[in-house]
């Protein structure tokens, strides 16, 4: 591989493996869960530590907004931290407060400012600037909360201002957990109980990790989603937190050993429900996969996972919206995927990957016609038409994490190499993605 420095960005010139890619490891840790620990340790009784946390930009985003609110933070991820709150509960920030890249981030932050009745404004880089916050502003004004914004708090910056929230409950526009846990916890703050309910279920690791800190969660089934409670005021307990690694990032090595027909077993991995979504995908697209030596941090699930190829190879798949909130991540990287895969890949209901850090749809489509592979847009998904002969060329990240990996990773199947402008994208969440898809090549093969 090499670099190359362009006016805009960094270009990431990827060759076709020559041989099969092979892994045997552990992947950096779950960014969900870190930027959730890095917030219940704000708010916890006494000082945390947190082994595992994710090393990617976005979780730095979130020990720096940490530190604005009062806390003291000690070592870095590689080494663990140690979060210390501040004595007074959380305080209000002498500056603004930079979310860079993060939605999970800007979103939990208002929650947490809002709840905690501090005067704060942030904001995020030109990309999270133009994401939705409306989703979240609006059911926190419903319990009191006051927020003002740009395009009436729709958009960054945001400016939380002091009020008195009240206990209720609110039913969600969309299935996110990003807003449920913003309003979960605010909730922490507020006498009373406070009920979220969301239109289908989503990532459970708020609740899993305040019931893992002592704060009693319920949760129970309205209609087609759920409803979830948290009993305040409450505070979490300090803990020694460890962070299991991430599946997002695992995606990838296992799409690459399944492009090249190698193999790749991620050790330590983080195997909740809501996040293996993909993997049965894998299956379904005919993948071999393997889920071992199963133990449980902190009332999350953690595993050895293994992927090959199967013998038939892959073959299309159909997803449509009921599927789609468990693997709305891994969508671009199934989308390069599909290129090698037998027949139709249609993805349907998946709107809010215009919504990203890029218009996913759009950005994984056109890179995908430019490699040769047909592919075309609905307004809430895509198709790609496969077995393609991935040629070589140039693709667009778009500033976007996921795509650039996606298309790192199908470049492993192309006829010639591929450079992927953007490429330093993949720092927001796996810093050494491609060193690793480099040095993972040509590994033995893996024991059975």
């Amino acid at each position: 591989m090499r670099d190359v420095l362009p006016g805009q960005g960094s270009v990431r010139a990827v060759a076709p493996a020559r041989s099969p890619f092979r892994f045997d490891g552990r992947v950096p840790g779950d960014k969900s869960i870190s930027h959730r620990v890095a917030l219940l340790s704000l708010l916890a009784e006494g000082e945390s530590t947190v082994a595992g946390y994710a090393p990617g930009a976005d979780c730095a985003s979130t020990l720096a907004a940490v530190r604005a609110l009062g806390a003291r933070v000690e070592g870095t991820p590689g080494e663990g931290l140690r979060i210390l709150p501040p004595a007074g509960g959380v305080r209000e920030p002498e500056d603004v407060v930079d979310a860079g890249n993060s939605g999970t981030l800007a979103r939990l932050a208002v929650g947490v400012l809002a709840g905690a009745g501090r005067y704060a404004v942030l904001t995020g880089d030109a990309s999270l600037r133009g994401r939705p916050m409306g989703r979240v502003v609006r059911p926190l004004t419903v319990l009191g909360a006051r927020i003002a914004g740009r395009e009436g708090g729709e958009r960054l910056p945001v400016t939380v201002l002091p009020a008195p929230l009240r206990a209720g409950e609110v039913t969600l526009e969309v299935a996110s957990a990003q807003v449920k846990s913003a309003v979960l916890l605010a909730g922490l703050f507020v006498a009373g109980e406070t009920a979220v309910v969301e239109p289908a279920p989503t990532r459970d690791h708020t609740e899993r990790l305040l019931r893992a800190a002592g704060v009693p969660v319920s949760v129970e089934a309205a209609g087609a989603g759920r409803r979830v409670r948290v009993r305040g005021p409450a505070r979490p307990r300090a803990m020694a937190w460890r962070v299991p690694g991430d599946a997002s990032s695992a995606a990838f090595l296992f799409a690459a050993a399944l492009l090249t027909g190698g193999a790749a077993r991620v050790r330590d991995l983080g195997v909740n429900p809501g996040r293996t979504a993909f993997l049965d995908a894998l299956r379904a697209m005919g993948a071999e996969v393997a889920v071992e030596g199963w133990e449980e941090w902190q009332g999350e699930p953690v595993a050895t996972v293994t992927v090959r190829p199967g013998g038939e190879g892959l073959k299309g798949a159909r997803i449509g919206p009921e599927g789609i909130a468990a693997l709305i991540d891994e969508l671009p990287l199934l989308a390069a995927l599909a290129a090698a895969a037998r027949g139709r890949t249609e993805v349907r209901g998946a709107g809010e990957l215009r919504h990203k850090e890029s218009d996913r749809i759009a950005a994984m489509v056109e890179g995908l016609a430019a490699l040769g592979v047909r592919a075309g847009e609905y307004p809430d998904g895509f198709w790609v038409e496969g077995p393609a002969t991935v040629r070589g060329g140039r693709v667009d990240a778009r500033g976007d994490h996921r795509v650039a990996m996606a298309f790192g990773v199908l470049a492993l199947a192309a006829e010639a190499p591929v450079e992927v402008a953007g490429a330093a994208a993949a720092d927001v969440s796996f810093p050494a993605f491609w060193e690793v898809l480099e040095g993972a090549r040509g590994l033995p093969p893996l024991d059975a």
